[in-house]
């Protein structure tokens, strides 16, 4: 979990890391309005998005699409592919134990839960966004939790679907649609907003759907020099883990920039953590360092 120093460093924001030198003398407004209206990166914008489908009437749903069709084919052509644990998301599968154990603690805490209980999560909305194969919706769905997995990607709901039919055959605590039927009590997206045309609209959409006071968690990829060189050159060139060209590191945020694009989207960072990999044991684990992949908790301001 993150500490006191990191947390500190963050909220300020007045200078956020970039790929680039600072500037010396913008001033905060300058930044915020520069912040804005860019993309994190220095490379044209993508085309527009076709618009998503219409959501139903009970949906409370940003307007904007964030989708990137070039995103949605490259995850579309591997979506068979979810579940084989030595497949090309077996980085994610190795990552989920220690992605729950934060997530699973900080929830407990929000929501006054007993973190020693096999369903803490009993009674509890929970949104996965971006969900996939529902890799991280079904282990939350066994703590109790009634989960509902979003993906633009139909073979992704499609394959979730078919696996927890399979994992629950007479159990109706996970379930799996392509909009959005409640308001949750938590909603998050993991190793997603990376994959998105607008990180800030994307933001901006995930609060829409958030009541005052619930909890968002987000955990993506830092755009520093260490990020590049491990979770690209060795683990889709040199390793193989991932397909290349999975990720784009120009679309990679700083914590600094993700704290104020949920700050931006009337979410407020409370805890930040990084995930470190030990090559020694093949296992994740939690720690201060931020500085490669990291996952944040916000609760939404109450309005």
């Amino acid at each position: 979990m993150m500490s006191k120093h990191i947390l500190a460093r963050l909220r300020p924001l007045t200078r956020p890391a970039c790929r680039s030198s600072q500037p010396a003398n913008y001033t905060t407004h300058e930044f915020h309005h520069k912040l804005q209206s860019r993309r994190y990166s220095d490379s044209p914008l993508p085309s527009p998005a076709a618009p998503a489908p219409t959501p139903p009437p009970s949906a409370k749903i940003y307007s904007k699409s964030s989708l990137n069709e070039a995103e949605l084919k490259k995850f579309a052509a591997i979506s068979e592919t979810w579940w084989d644990a030595e497949g090309p998301f077996k980085p994610l599968h190795v990552m989920n134990p220690t992605r729950l154990a934060f997530i699973r603690s900080m929830l407990c805490r929000h929501f006054g839960k007993d973190p020693s209980c096999s369903r803490p999560f009993e009674g509890l909305k929970f949104v996965d966004v971006g969900c996939g194969g529902g890799i991280l919706s079904e282990p939350l769905a066994r703590m109790g939790a009634h989960v509902t997995g979003v993906d633009a990607v139909e073979k992704n709901i499609k394959i979730a679907q078919l696996h927890a039919k399979n994992w629950w055959k007479s159990r109706g605590n996970l379930m799996l649609y392509l909009h959005l039927r409640c308001t949750p009590d938590c909603l998050h997206a993991i190793q997603v907003i990376e994959h998105v045309a607008d990180p800030a609209d994307f933001c901006k959409s995930l609060s829409a759907l958030t009541e005052s006071g619930g909890a968002t968690l987000i955990s993506t990829i830092n755009r520093s020099m260490r990020a590049y060189a491990t979770a690209i050159v060795v683990a889709e060139y040199v390793l193989r883990w991932l397909p290349a060209g999975t990720h784009d590191w120009s679309s990679f945020l700083t914590p600094e920039e993700l704290v104020l694009i949920l700050q931006r989207a009337s979410i407020s960072v409370q805890e930040m953590a990084g995930f470190v990999y030990n090559p020694l044991t093949g296992r994740w684990s939690l720690s201060d360092d931020i500085g490669v992949n990291f996952i944040a908790y916000g609760t939404k301001n109450h309005e």
